[in-house]
């Protein structure tokens, strides 16, 4: 099945216009790493498999007190072509990096493996427990990643969900799609050794095409919910900053900690469970934390799961015509509450989300860890040019790096294409 790829405007005669950057063609994509894979390794492969990248649309910050996500799979995708071999010799190709890696497949361990191909073979490992000690593990491996790298948009997870679907139909595991996603976060956390909270690997592997994925962080369960963007002439615009990430000082890790002392001092496990009826009230609950920064991290939290449940309950209706409005109000509302009460927002972000605003987005706010990364604006299908001009203009009025724009439509997730 093909993903939805967002047609961008046709290209303007403008000095100053910028680029849209649309995923390629699935279909096509697919032919490409097919070709690779017999150039690299000589003969053809049994079969290409994929796995998109993902935006979360709203729910920043609460992962780790058991909250809210809505998260999407966007339409640019990371390939796998892929072969099974007679051997336990594993051989990695990449189209974007020159590094190779052979290595027998039954000698596996966290750490023994640095760069991307510790994403496919982790994946490979993790599913260890699903492989039969008489069965040969050895495949050849063309990896052709299309989701753009340093954007926010989790080209990582879409490479271990793509190993994940080509490792269970080469070797005919029977895994289930959830048992897929936790194959990927234990390769990235315990292989790789990169941290992941698993709602990255989860909208790679349990997406589908118009629909936005409601994530439950407290027991991880998961449902469809409509988000059908084209069929309303709606877009959601992804500006890639290009502000680095930066959680050298500690601020990240001072977030988490400020919020589990929030929850410490309101006497609950998590702040998932403080349940408040309006602001008032909340405020009255919030009085019971002497620190005045722990007190705005909490109001961030707690107000945060509110709006994830206030958008997922508009879009249960199935048109986000009807609701655009109060959806583009939720976004703000996040934003605001990220850049003032969690204050992890930088100046380009703010000027991004500022800027698209300014000139129409019905709504537009940081997605990501913050501290650099990306913003998202929900705009008119029509008007994302337009909107990606006035950003582009206001970065360079303040001069800022020229940004990077993506047009992204809620889209299919892991899958066979070939």
């Amino acid at each position: 099945m093909t993903s939805q790829t967002p047609a961008t405007s046709a290209p303007a005669t403008a000095e100053n216009t910028v680029a849209l950057s649309a995923a390629p063609e699935r279909t096509e994509a697919a032919e490409r790493v097919h070709t690779m894979f017999v150039e690299a390794f000589g003969y053809e492969p049994d079969g290409v498999w994929s796995a998109p990248g993902r935006v979360n649309i709203i729910g920043e910050h609460v992962d780790y007190q058991d909250g809210l996500c809505l998260p999407m799979a966007i339409s640019h995708r990371c390939f796998a072509a892929a072969a099974r071999t007679p051997t336990n010799l594993l051989r990695l190709r990449s189209a974007q990096e020159d590094q190779i890696l052979e290595i027998d497949a039954t000698e596996l361990e966290p750490g023994a493996i640095t760069g991307w191909p510790a994403y496919v073979a982790g994946v490979l490992w993790a599913l260890r427990s699903h492989i039969s000690g008489a069965t040969t593990r050895g495949m050849d491996i063309m990896i052709d990643g299309q989701v753009p790298l340093g954007a926010g948009l989790s080209s990582s997870a879409a490479l271990e969900c793509a190993a994940a679907e080509a490792i269970e139909s080469l070797l005919t595991l029977g895994t289930t799609p959830l048992q897929r996603v936790h194959a990927a976060i234990t390769a990235e956390t315990d292989f790789a050794g990169a941290s992941t909270g698993g709602l990255d690997q989860s909208a790679s592997v349990l997406s589908l095409s118009g629909h936005a994925l409601f994530l439950d962080c407290r027991d991880f369960s998961t449902r469809l919910v409509p988000w059908d963007l084209a069929s309303q002439d709606l877009a959601l615009l992804i500006t890639d900053t290009r502000a680095e990430h930066s959680h050298v000082d500690g601020q990240y890790t001072a977030r988490r900690a400020d919020s589990e002392r929030a929850a410490q001092e309101l006497g609950v496990q998590t702040l998932r469970d403080v349940e408040v009826e309006g602001e008032q009230e909340l405020q009255e609950r919030l009085a019971a934390i002497a620190d005045e920064t722990v007190r705005r991290r909490a109001h961030h939290v707690i107000t945060e799961i509110q709006r994830v449940k206030a958008f997922d309950a508009l879009l249960e209706s199935g048109n986000v015509r009807e609701h655009v409005a109060e959806l583009g109000a939720l976004l703000n509302a996040s934003h605001d509450s990220l850049r003032d009460d969690y204050e992890v927002t930088v100046e380009a972000l703010d000027t991004a989300v500022d800027a698209a605003r300014a000139v129409g987005a019905h709504g537009a706010r940081m997605t990501g860890g913050g501290f650099g990364g990306s913003t998202i604006a929900l705009v008119e299908a029509d008007q994302a040019q337009s909107v990606a001009q006035a950003i582009a203009a206001a970065f360079a009025e303040k001069g800022l790096d020229a940004p990077e724009f993506f047009l992204a439509l809620p889209s299919e997730g892991a899958g066979q294409d070939r």
